[in-house]
């Protein structure tokens, strides 16, 4: 389709996906070939191809498998790094305070992770193992939270465990309330939730003290709440207006404003802990929701002066980046994209 993809392999072994996939998008007449470009430019050296062959018409394959890979990405040069790929499903990457750790959640539970690469390892979340994707690491670094939809009713409640694993200690009552920021000061989570019907953002306290309050409510769709660093303001996106845009609010609920409006149906902001950037996923305008398996795209926007920058079009959506995925020094993202390679 749209993507060109990296494998690699040894003499003597099967060709692997690598995880890079670049989406690009050809038009018109092209020439397609094999090309070496010399390094220093003042040497003269031969390359040699073979056992090449160029071939169209190529049959549709019966079967595909889906590949997730974790990738990083640096700010300052956009350069993405591959973290782990693998043919399963996982998918929202937090980092941990350490910033140099990451979490994602897969079939279920937190799985752990070198930020540089290695082996993912499960995380204990105790009974809590139908975690969803919405998850995060407290500002002090020392606890976890999530959105579990394992007890009875199973609709999803949010819980808080220690960082390195343990028992949840429940935090919201009702369900279902999917977990989506915490603010600064470490005292208050602000969440998503369906109540009488209708989906809103709201808050309560982090150690579970006290009961939630709605701060929206509107007859379409407002999710992904998140603080700004200083604490004063909560950044959401909601249709309200119809297409999906990225609105805030100070913490309170007051003084309700617009940061978006343009072409895209734009999904999940995440301020920058500097509080210079705010990240965000653009889907086309004829998407509706938040699907998996999706054109998308990656997308800076300045908030000193309102300026966009396209930081990767990749192919994801749900899971790519669901909760709050800036590293803690600013420089760098994560996020999960995704692949259908023949199986």
């Amino acid at each position: 389709g749209k993507y060109a993809l990296l494998y690699v392999g040894s003499n003597d072994g099967d060709m692997a996906f690598t995880g890079a996939a670049a989406r690009i998008d050809f038009e018109g007449p092209f020439y397609v070939g094999i090309g070496v470009c010399a390094h220093n430019n003042d040497a003269k050296e031969t390359a040699v191809f073979s056992n090449i062959a160029l071939l169209t018409n190529l049959p549709s394959p019966e079967t595909t498998v889906l590949y997730s890979t974790l990738e990083t990405q640096v700010i300052a040069s956009t350069d993405r790094r591959v973290t782990y790929v693998a043919p399963i499903h996982f998918e929202a990457p937090n980092w941990l305070t350490d910033g140099k750790t990451l979490i994602v959640n897969s079939g279920g539970r937190l799985q752990r992770i070198d930020a540089a690469g290695g082996v993912m390892e499960t995380i204990d979340t105790g009974f809590a193992i139908r975690c969803n994707n919405d998850h995060g690491v407290s500002p002090d670094g020392t606890q976890l939270v999530i959105s579990d939809q394992s007890q009875e009713g199973k609709k999803s409640l949010i819980y808080t465990l220690p960082v390195g694993g343990g028992t949840p200690t429940q935090i919201t009552s009702t369900g279902p309330s999917y977990w989506h920021g915490w603010s600064p000061d470490g005292k208050t989570l602000t969440f998503c939730g369906q109540r009488d019907g209708k989906y809103g953002i709201f808050t309560i306290p982090a150690d579970g003290s006290g009961p939630e309050t709605r701060l929206t409510i509107t007859d379409g769709l407002d999710d992904g709440p998140e603080y700004s660093p200083d604490g004063k303001y909560i950044y959401f996106n909601s249709d309200r207006t119809g297409r999906m845009q990225i609105w805030r609010m100070e913490a309170d609920g007051s003084n309700l404003e617009q940061v978006t409006d343009d072409e895209y149906n734009n999904w999940f902001a995440h301020p920058s802990p500097n509080g210079r950037f705010l990240l965000l996923l653009s889907y086309e305008n004829d998407v509706k929701g938040h699907p998996a398996n999706k054109d998308v795209t990656l997308r800076l926007m300045a908030l000193a002066t309102k300026e966009f920058t396209v930081l990767a079009r990749l192919f994801g959506g749900q899971g790519t980046i669901n909760v709050p995925c800036w590293s803690p020094d600013s420089t760098r993202i994560a996020f999960v994209s995704y692949q259908q390679i023949s199986g």
